[in-house]
């Protein structure tokens, strides 16, 4: 093997060839089956995404979960699908661009009893239940022997589908508990008491059948893996790592490739606020010596001394990753060539995973040329040069505007970044103040490294601006990336108008608390209507600092759009064992001298609720003033040679980090360019006769 140059030798594990059956990795990065929010519906995007992950490296690349038959879809979530023959040139856009790049394409099968919202088929599975996962009024029905006999001939029938598309990796999918094959593992979901259930071995026959029908059908043309769940994290009730060993001792020879993962999706993806790197290793470790095979697990692995030692000892044979590869498709190139600085890391905030739950393609808030590799053309290490000499002047260094600065930087311009703080980062570096999110300064890490090499970008702190300022400078083009405020008067998704307020009664705002603003009294209610990961921090903050909280919130449970981040019953856990008192479904109507009054969101029956102080968060105004300044001179623009001013991120409309740095990127992308009124690039589905 040639080493690279600048390739750290204690690295070189990482990048020995590791045979999977009979094909061969290049390498140990596997990036293992990972949801989009693409999936059948935009094909060209999907394959996009998916090459871009072997490009830079990685030397296995999965689908999604894959569906292989009609009675087992995900509506309305949008995942893979494999049907019949006429999902075989979709795939084959997939696995022709992974092969360009010469890496190997896995395929990912799964039967799920999921609820056929679409098809309508009535779902089934081991034994009679309420569907799992999600509230639906439907029951999976109990599956009798011929509907385990399909159930393993349409896998069959997937299988070689999966080989004519040109993949070199099948799965087995018997993981997450939500899979066919897990239910029949798990004590918790199977019941019968026929061959396929009861003792272990019962509850193993389904899966080893379909393995050993998997290996037969592949016939020495791909690889056989198989992904278990390890532990149900259940105890008793269900899989555990007794029973794991067990199946191992059973099966453990029969795949060629072995991929372990512990409780549901929420556990083996935990955020970063809730779990550390290579979080599951106590429930892997050991396994891997039940088994000739090769393994692999997850652990959003983003540190190559990390890496290194879960192959030394023993624990794994592929480094997993899905969250990591979606910040840095390049990681496994940044590694082999010395650049670990350059190394987009993850900051487990899972935006990537609420694009899966809203239906939606994938985005993330490392990386915004994420999901945009077909539709925009975005590569998440190369941009388009400058298309003329210009000096641009970006206002504001948060995210969006580190973003726009970095990217124009790489276009060549010449890029001047004020910042009217005494540090970069605006939101992000505040955020990470605050418990739990201190990986979000990866953000800024990432971006002030890669500023700080080039000689065409400056930054000067303290440099608030005018708008008459602005223009005696000459810059030709303007951002303004300034942010937002948030709003203390109470206007958010309960109320679109101002409340009453007492002037007398204390109201702060988050940005009060971020700057070390704190409640005068300690008795304090928190009044959340922005429903994202705010409120809980906050209150996690106040309660750590000896204030007596009171969680308000019109939602019906607390920090509610966290369920899309599959973090929401772990923040309702972490404020209840703190102390937190959680009034849901109610708002705040007003304030008096010595308290709010709150209403609820049902009967708008009203209480008053004592209190010192309160904790507005509600929504945000964008920091528009000098952008509005600058409008209003827009006849002094031709003199001062100003050709356009762009507000960015925040500034522009409030939403997520990940939002304002994808709009980071986009004015980078998309300065000097003249086609704005091209169709949106998307998939047009064709008319059946």
């Amino acid at each position: 093997m040639t080493v690279p140059q600048g390739r750290d030798p204690r690295y070189d594990v990482l990048f020995e060839s590791v045979a999977i059956g009979p094909v061969v990795a290049r390498n140990r990065f596997f990036q293992v089956p990972q949801c989009n929010g693409m999936g059948y519906r935009d094909p060209s995007a999907l394959a996009a995404m998916r090459g871009m992950k072997a490009e830079g490296g990685w030397a296995v690349v999965a689908t999604e979960e894959t569906e292989i038959h009609p009675s087992s879809e995900f509506a309305p979530y949008i995942e893979g699908r494999i049907w019949d023959d006429r999902d075989i040139p979709a795939h084959i856009g997939v696995t022709e661009s992974i092969h360009a790049h010469g890496s190997l394409a896995a395929i990912e099968l799964t039967h799920n009893g999921s609820p056929n919202l679409y098809t309508r088929i009535p779902p089934m599975g081991p034994s009679h239940r309420p569907v799992h996962g999600e509230i639906q009024p439907i029951q999976i029905r109990r599956m009798n022997r011929s509907d385990i006999s399909d159930l393993r001939r349409w896998h069959r029938e997937a299988v070689e589908r999966s080989i004519e598309a040109g993949y070199d990796i099948v799965y087995v999918y018997a993981g997450h508990d939500f899979t066919t094959l897990n239910h029949f593992l798990s004590r918790q979901h199977n019941d019968r008491t026929d061959e396929y259930g009861g003792s272990l071995e019962n509850r193993s026959r389904l899966l080893r059948e379909i393995l050993e029908e998997t290996y037969e059908v592949a016939d020495g043309r791909v690889g056989v893996a198989c992904r278990i769940n390890v532990d149900e994290l259940v105890g008793d009730r269900g899989i555990n790592r007794e029973e794991t060993v067990g199946i191992l001792e059973m099966l453990g020879e029969i795949p060629d490739m072995w991929d372990f993962m512990v409780g549901g999706w929420p556990e083996d993806s935990a955020t970063s606020r809730f779990g550390p790197e290579a979080e599951r290793e106590e429930y892997i470790r050991g396994l891997k010596d039940l088994t000739s095979k090769p393994v692999v697990g997850v652990g959003r692995f983003t540190s190559p001394d990390t890496m290194v030692r879960m192959i030394r000892q023993g624990i794994l044979d592929f480094i997993g990753a899905a969250r990591p590869s979606i910040a840095d498709p390049f990681l496994p190139k940044k590694i082999e060539e010395g650049r670990i600085e350059d190394i987009r890391e993850c900051i487990g905030c899972n935006i990537c995973v609420a694009s899966d739950t809203l239906m939606s393609p994938i985005r993330c808030t490392q990386n915004p040329a994420m999901g945009e590799e077909w539709r925009k053309g975005w590569h998440p290490e190369i941009i388009r040069p400058k298309h003329a000499d210009a000096k641009i002047l970006v206002v504001g260094g948060g995210p969006a505007g580190l973003e726009a600065a970095m990217g124009l930087g790489n276009r060549g311009y010449e890029v001047v970044l004020i910042e009217a703080s005494r540090e970069l980062g605006g939101r992000v570096a505040r955020d990470a103040l605050l418990p739990g999110l201190a990986s979000w300064i990866r953000v800024l890490d990432y971006r002030r490294t890669q500023i700080d090499r080039m000689k065409n970008v400056d930054y000067y702190f303290e440099s608030a601006m005018t708008a008459d300022e602005i223009l005696e400078y000459g810059f030709n083009h303007v951002a303004i990336a300034t942010g937002a405020t948030w709003r203390r008067d109470g206007v958010g998704y309960a109320h679109t108008y101002p409340l009453d307020l007492d002037p007398q009664f204390e109201v702060l705002t988050p940005d009060d608390l971020i700057a070390s603003t704190r409640p005068r009294g300690k008795e304090v209610v928190i009044f959340d209507d922005d429903h994202y990961y705010v409120g809980g921090v906050v209150t996690e903050l106040l309660i750590k600092e000896g204030y007596s909280v009171t969680l308000v919130t019109p939602a019906a449970d607390v920090s509610t759009w966290t369920h899309n981040t599959m973090e929401q019953h772990r923040i309702q856990a972490r404020l209840l064992n703190l102390g937190a008192n959680l009034i849901t479904g109610h708002s705040v109507m007003t304030t008096d001298t010595t308290g709010v009054v709150l209403s609820c969101v049902y009967t708008g029956k009203e209480r008053r609720f004592d209190c010192d102080s309160a904790v507005f968060i509600t929504s945000r105004l964008p920091n528009e003033g000098l952008y509005l300044d600058l409008l209003d001179r827009r006849p002094s623009w031709d003199d001062a040679g100003l050709s356009t001013v762009t507000t960015v991120g925040d500034a522009l409309n409030p939403g997520t980090i990940a939002s304002a740095i994808w709009d980071g990127r986009r004015f980078a992308e998309d300065l000097g360019r003249v086609d704005d009124d091209l169709p949106f690039p998307r998939e047009i589905a064709r008319i059946a006769p």
